[in-house]
């Protein structure tokens, strides 16, 4: 009696796994109803397979448990619930995750037709508990203090930047450059592309032996190096992460350079130097300012940039056409907290207003996309090693992180700027009438 009672309860669960599989998979042909042509298979946790409408499958994404649904809907007004269900290890992508992201879009905002709504709730109901997964990983960013204090964007910082250098140096090129490359061609390798894109910054600020250098979130100091080493100038690096500034410093050492070249941990409005800098340079710093500081901002490098001086502003932009989006996103929970992205018209207003003259915008939206493919690859051909220094959890946040941002730029929602400013000298640029010499390698 026991036995068969063991053997009906077996069947029993059997007859639910493989009820809610049927039932997930129905919810699946409600969500892409309108989807074509479906370049990917689905597979279920009970081995259940929607195959794809195309010969070959560009990915397979992975539906481990009925929680990814319920994850999934849980808020379609942003991306967080969508992305939460992949980091807690709900779903999975096998194969070209890039590919996966236009159905994620597809997804979020989604007007559904109430009929729909209601075939949807029904399945989803009846849908079977989930189990517990990856809990115990990184954690959303909790900040305290007011937005944007000194204090505040400190935590931000050392939030993403302070996971561990050893997990950055697995993905980034040589010299640790975490912004974006300058390709010349698209199949040129990262490490090539990041030196080109050093020595094209030194160009266009037209760097000369002796001149006082800022660097404005400097990271692992390889703007600076490279400035130092091939341009003669006198370097100083700030950041908020200690991180960053001992590795830094570090490599700083062993370079020689020490003499021209030092990195500190220092918020940007603390530095109060009396002296002056004949040239200032941002890479990826401004994103972290908040659009109700970009005031202070750019007063500040006015403040410290001598007359006649440039200051390359280089940082990430939205659309100006898009809306803000309406709630915290898997960006400002699990990447860069408190970040702001403005449009480039925005910030160009801001500059002016503090006296800079607009002397360039380049957009290199491209080139991020392809520093952004370089990493998520590298990512994954480290991701066992990944895994011992930071955890599947974080590795996750990471891997969706660098795949959303490539296929955002190779979109055109994000983008990227240098914008080449200039502090007039009673009205004289001092500059040439060519950008000629931005073109020319110094070798």
């Amino acid at each position: 009696m026991r036995t068969g009672g063991g053997a009906c309860r077996m069947r029993k669960r059997a007859d639910i796994a493989d009820d809610a599989a049927t039932r997930a998979l129905s919810v699946f042909r409600l969500f892409l109803q309108d989807y074509h042509p479906r370049d990917f298979t689905i597979s279920f946790w009970d081995g259940t397979q929607w195959p794809a409408e195309t010969d070959s499958p560009r990915f397979n994404l992975i539906i481990k448990d009925p929680q990814a649904l319920r994850s999934m809907l849980r808020n379609t007004t942003t991306d967080l619930s969508l992305s939460e269900a992949y980091i807690r290890g709900y779903l999975d992508v096998e194969g070209d995750f890039e590919a996966a992201m236009p159905v994620g879009y597809h997804l979020l905002g989604r007007q559904w037709p109430t009929l729909t709504v209601l075939r949807l709730g029904w399945h989803l109901f009846r849908l079977p508990a989930a189990g517990r997964y990856l809990r115990n990983g990184r954690q959303p960013a909790r900040l305290h203090g007011h937005l944007h204090s000194i204090e505040r964007d400190r935590q931000a910082v050392t939030y993403h930047y302070n996971v561990s250098n050893n997990f950055y140096a697995l993905w980034l090129d040589q010299r640790m450059v975490y912004s974006c490359a300058y390709f010349e061609t698209a199949n040129e390798d990262l490490d090539t592309a990041q030196e080109r894109k050093l020595d094209y910054i030194c160009r266009k600020l037209r760097l000369r032996p002796g001149e006082r250098l800022l660097d404005i979130g400097c990271g692992w100091g390889g703007l600076v190096m490279h400035a130092a080493q091939r341009y003669g100038v006198d370097a100083l690096g700030i950041t908020l992460s200690r991180n960053q500034a001992d590795l830094a410093n570090e490599r700083i050492a062993r370079a020689g350079v020490h003499d021209r070249c030092r990195v500190e941990v220092r918020d940007y409005r603390d530095l109060n130097d009396t002296s002056g800098f004949d040239k200032l340079v941002s890479v990826g710093m401004f994103e972290h300012v908040g659009e109700s500081r970009l005031p202070l901002y750019f007063r500040h490098a006015w403040r410290l940039l001598r007359p006649g001086g440039v200051f390359l502003n280089h940082g990430i932009a939205r659309r100006a056409t898009d809306p803000q989006p309406g709630g915290p996103t898997f960006i400002s929970r699990y990447v860069f907290p408190d970040g702001e992205l403005l449009p480039i018209n925005a910030t160009l207003r801001y500059a002016e207003e503090a006296g800079f003259e607009v002397r360039d915008v380049e957009s290199l939206r491209d080139h991020y996309t392809l520093t952004l493919r370089h990493w998520a690859r590298s990512l994954e051909l480290n991701r066992d090693q990944a895994l011992q220094v930071v955890g599947e959890h974080t590795y996750r946040v990471w891997r969706l992180f660098l795949h959303g941002s490539a296929y955002g730029f190779a979109l055109g929602p994000l983008n990227v700027y240098q914008a080449v400013l200039l502090k007039p000298n009673e009205g004289h640029s001092g500059l040439p009438l060519t950008r000629g010499d931005w073109y020319t390698s110094s070798g």
